[in-house]
């Protein structure tokens, strides 16, 4: 989408509006309504009609599908590289310190994280290609906090880990080795 200065515009991402004062290849610097100056880059912004200063829904819709990532597709695991016993990190936090006197559920959340995410780089690191984390059952906010951190890798799947052993509280990481190496 073209922009010039003078066009009523909206950032995407965010609920700021404001209008164009500057346009340099792809880079366009809007005044926000709250007289501020922002520079971002042209697929962040739509531009709005001037009549209406509002977004349709069917320029909103284009844009975010020109925004939208792709999705990866599933990938099978065999079944001889399932066999194989996993690594076990259990992140209950009676494991991970001697004492929660004086850690908030914040500390305690980030330091199960923090444990999570080192041994996952070390399975990574040594080739290790599965990985159970055992994180109880609780509230789920772990749960989902770990499903945020192994959505940020490309070269791993998760999924709930056996049920027979672990209960409805693990999750089962799958890392695809590079064979490039």
């Amino acid at each position: 989408m073209k922009f010039e200065v003078g066009d009523l515009v909206e950032v995407l991402d965010d609920a700021i509006k404001g209008k164009v004062i500057a346009v340099q290849n792809d880079n366009i610097t809007i005044e926000t309504d709250e007289g501020f100056e922002m520079s971002l880059k042209a697929g962040e912004l739509i531009k709005l009609s001037e009549d209406s200063y509002t977004v349709s829904n069917i320029e909103a819709f284009r844009a975010l599908n020109e925004k939208e990532v792709p999705k990866r597709k599933p990938v099978r695991v065999n079944k001889r590289e399932k066999q194989q016993p996993p690594m076990e990190v259990d992140l209950h936090i009676h494991q991970l310190t001697s004492s929660t006197k004086g850690l908030t559920n914040h500390d305690m959340l980030t330091l199960q994280l923090e444990t999570a995410k080192r041994q996952l780089e070390f399975a990574i690191r040594k080739r290790i290609q599965r990985i159970v984390f055992i994180h109880g059952v609780g509230e789920g906010v772990l749960r989902t906090e770990l499903a945020y951190l192994f959505g940020r890798y490309n070269n791993i799947s998760y999924y709930d880990a056996d049920y027979q052993k672990y209960g409805l509280g693990a999750t089962e990481v799958y890392i695809f080795q590079n064979t490039t190496d």
